[in-house]
């Protein structure tokens, strides 16, 4: 990577966070620095482009989950997603791994932020548009099946009337 990047916070914790990264690291690369500055005098409109990319992609993972009718906090300081999957009745884990071997689509189980997160996955939208529609119908598709045969194990294990 170009090993470039700033950190703010209490003075005490960065004096502390320059001893260890001393020792970690001499300095950044020359070539980060001068990609650095110039990033700094002259990106205000590659930055302002880059977020309106983002937020193009964020409201179209938003609508797809609406379509879909999974429930997603919608973010506006990352560019991930966490959907909620807790219909299907299986964690994030075995939901990913189905997901992965139906539609070869990779996402992140939210198990692995914590036991609050198993019922959802976590989705980057850092990929083209194209990229992204491509992967929603395939979810869509699994969403699809997988709520039905959910539908199906529920009646198998709560008889008529015996919900």
């Amino acid at each position: 990577g170009w090993r470039l990047g700033f950190a703010c916070g209490p003075a005490g914790i960065i004096e502390y966070m320059l001893k260890v990264h001393q020792f970690g690291i001499m300095s950044a690369p020359t070539m980060s620095q001068y990609a650095a500055i110039s990033a700094l005098r002259n990106g205000d409109k590659d930055t302002e482009m880059m977020a309106e990319s983002y937020n193009q992609r964020r409201r179209f993972l938003m609508e797809a989950f609406a379509e879909m009718n999974l429930p997603c906090f919608e973010p506006y300081g990352a560019f991930y997603v966490f959907p909620d999957i807790s219909e299907f009745g299986m964690g994030s884990d075995e939901f990913c791994e189905k997901l992965l071997k139906s539609e070869n689509v990779a996402v992140v189980p939210g198990s692995a932020f914590g036991k609050s997160g198993d019922k959802h996955v976590r989705i980057s939208y850092c990929y083209s548009v194209e990229e992204l529609k491509e992967a929603m119908t395939r979810i869509a598709r699994f969403v699809d099946t997988t709520i039905y045969r959910a539908a199906e194990r529920k009646c198998i294990f709560h008889p008529i009337g015996q919900r």
